[in-house]
């Protein structure tokens, strides 16, 4: 595969990376007043290691690749969230029926196909654990407002898990529990004194501890498709 240039490209943005997410960790350990531990904080890259696609790069404090995606084009009704050595971690799947509310499932692993004829789940090799859906109510305006709600599993389950609160569009987001403990945190990733502006292409994705971050960042792929 030809990701030999895209590599070096984020070999090169360690350096300065590992400095100021030294700096920044330490500032997030210190202000989390929701969750005990420590949080883990991930930088995510709004870019695919393989030259010719599109994706999202997530590395970690030390500048490791922890998560990737590179089936990333346009809308796609599937997005599969993949650890640093390719494997499958999470498998995004776009709601296929006729709804007015975008909802997106999220199955462990890499799912099978779906037959279109038949129901989502038809030719799926799992079940969706948890699923997404977009809150209908939403308030642009409001900076709390809810972007969306996530519910375990695909049925059953009429109260929410988690919710989604704030501005996606402008990386400052919350992933809230029942009890409205923050458990995982979307930030804009400032730029080091005399730096340059990172945009919205890279940003911050911090994890409380007891949260898994692969559904976290699996969170983020969806918001993307909802909000972008």
């Amino acid at each position: 595969m030809k990701i030999v240039r895209m590599w070096k490209s984020l070999s090169r943005t360690r350096s300065v990376h590992n400095h100021q997410e030294q700096h920044d960790h330490q500032d997030y350990k210190a202000t989390d007043n929701s969750t005990s531990g420590a949080c883990t904080s991930l930088t995510v890259w709004r870019k695919s290691l393989l030259i010719s696609c599109k994706g999202f790069t997530v590395i970690d404090t030390n500048g490791d690749l922890v998560y990737r995606v590179d089936n990333y084009v346009g809308h796609p009704e599937e997005v599969i969230l993949m650890d640093g050595s390719g494997k499958s971690v999470l498998t995004m799947r776009r709601r296929k029926k006729l709804n007015l509310i975008d909802t997106w499932f999220v199955h462990d692993g890499e799912a099978g196909n779906c037959c279109p004829i038949r129901s989502t789940f038809a030719a799926s090799k799992s079940m969706p654990t948890f699923y997404v859906r977009k809150n209908k109510n939403m308030l642009n305006t409001n900076p709390r407002s809810i972007l969306a709600y996530v519910y375990r599993e695909a049925c059953g389950h009429k109260r929410h898990t988690y919710m989604i609160e704030g501005s996606f569009t402008h990386r400052s987001c919350k992933v809230l529990d029942e009890s409205r403990n923050v458990v995982a945190e979307i930030k804009r990733k400032e730029p080091n004194i005399g730096g340059v502006s990172y945009g919205l292409d890279v940003f911050h994705l911090i994890v409380h501890s007891g949260f898994d971050s692969g559904l976290a960042m699996a969170l983020v792929l969806v918001l993307d498709q909802l909000f972008s």
